[in-house]
């Protein structure tokens, strides 16, 4: 909503300059996309593993392939065109930047920490995948900001329960 057009990747492969998928899906960009590019298009991935951009097609299309430079490889398509892949298709976020920022980091180790806490003290927890407890969550996302020196408005009891209910406005 910031002035940006949405559109189906077919619409916007042959006006973009920077393609940057982060889906978690498989084949995303494909050969079809990849066709409609143009010259010197940039290739990103942030979703998921090598799998968003459709590596395979692209070396379909190709000729030849070059690296650029260390997380840059140009990929030259049989009509001359050149496609340019980050990371190897790889997480680009974390593959070419060296890794989340520590920023991220620490929120989710200390997330991390408190469920191994949680975990430890609770007394019969079943073998299956559980949501990390809201409380944890907000702890977390409360000792980040006072950690920045941030503050927020805490929520009023009519806003507490409006967000638990959502009765209001609905009948």
């Amino acid at each position: 909503m910031n002035g940006l057009r949405v559109m189906p990747i077919a619409e916007a492969a042959p006006i973009g300059d920077i393609f940057v998928t982060a889906t978690g899906d498989i084949s995303v960009i494909r050969k079809e996309h990849m066709q409609k590019m143009k010259d010197g298009a940039i290739l990103a991935n942030s979703g998921h593993f090598n799998v968003e951009v459709n590596i395979k097609d692209l070396e379909s299309l190709s000729t030849a392939k070059r690296t650029i430079r260390p997380n840059l490889e140009e990929y030259t398509l049989k009509d001359g065109r050149k496609l340019n892949l980050l990371a190897e298709g790889r997480l680009v976020n974390l593959a070419a930047a060296e890794g989340h920022p520590s920023e991220v980091m620490d929120m989710s180790f200390a997330n991390q920490a408190l469920c191994s806490e949680y975990i430890a003290k609770s007394q019969k927890l079943q073998p299956r995948v559980f949501t990390v407890p809201k409380k944890i969550d907000e702890k977390v996302a409360e000792l980040k900001l006072r950690a920045m020196g941030v503050s927020i408005d805490k929520l009023t009891a009519e806003q507490k329960k409006y967000l638990s209910t959502w009765e209001m406005g609905t009948t």
